[in-house]
């Protein structure tokens, strides 16, 4: 099982950056891939921006330019270095992943969420 912890959020300006963090640990082969969420007041919980294995990523369309997601596959770490923040990026961000045991399977799991509020 993996056990995700997530960092780094807080209070910050607009304009201004943050760089969340997000550990993983636990017995585990691998990840297929890590992902960030939030979920706003009275909203779904969105993705934001997915890396695989491979390195490869995408981003949610509003956040392109502004967000990028990076990961060290040997420290067990996903990141978001986010840039020129908005008001509406205020939310609680979720890291993700999906991982794969040793005793075969792939399986999912979810961090305890970070709260990122962004003022005017």
């Amino acid at each position: 099982q993996v056990h995700l912890v997530e960092s780094g959020g807080g209070l910050v300006q607009a304009g201004g950056s943050l760089r969340l963090s997000c550990g993983a640990s636990g017995s585990f082969r691998g990840f297929d891939e890590m992902s960030w969420y939030r979920q706003g007041p009275g909203n779904q919980r969105d993705l934001v921006a997915d890396i695989t294995e491979y390195g490869s990523t995408i981003h949610l369309d509003s956040a392109k330019g502004r967000f990028t997601i990076s990961a060290d596959n040997a420290k067990n770490m996903v990141y978001l270095e986010m840039t020129n923040l908005k008001p509406e990026d205020s939310a609680v961000y979720y890291c993700h992943v999906t991982y794969r045991r040793y005793t075969g399977g792939s399986f999912a799991a979810w961090g305890q969420g970070t709260r990122v509020t962004v003022s005017p």
